[in-house]
């Protein structure tokens, strides 16, 4: 395991690409609308991880009520997996409390699921795992 991306939610991917892109130097390498999950995303690689800028399509969207809750900011840590059921059923049968007991399509073409922040402790975490592994 290791760790896929942090997701930062923002109110505008342009906006906050001034910051991400042209004042850090990181590069813009992909960008897509997740529809199901209501966010324009933007990946920009750093290392061997990325940031993933996470824009609202609308204010009823789960990155949108989280931005009028608590602002722009950290919304989740994403873990990729090379086996996301295998994991899911894992954590689940340690009982730890989850979002997405099944996978759902992601960003990038990925399989992910979330896990509830009670179950870790506070933070929103993401599992990934991506297209074409495990399946």
């Amino acid at each position: 395991m290791k760790i896929d991306h942090l997701g930062i939610a923002v109110e505008s991917i342009e906006e906050a690409l001034a910051f991400y892109r042209d004042a850090l130097g990181l590069t813009l390498k992909h960008t897509e609308t997740v529809a199901d999950q209501g966010v324009n995303v933007a990946m920009l690689p750093i290392g061997e991880s990325r940031v993933e800028l996470l824009e609202p399509t609308g204010p009823d969207t789960p990155v949108g009520k989280f931005i009028a809750k608590r602002g722009p900011g950290i919304h989740h840590i994403c873990i990729a997996v090379d086996d996301i059921h295998a994991k899911l059923a894992e954590l689940k049968a340690a009982g730890v409390q989850l979002i997405d007991e099944t996978p759902r399509p992601g960003a990038e073409g990925c399989l992910v699921a979330f896990v509830h922040p009670k179950g870790s402790k506070g933070v929103l975490i993401e599992l990934s795992q991506k297209a074409g592994h495990g399946e």
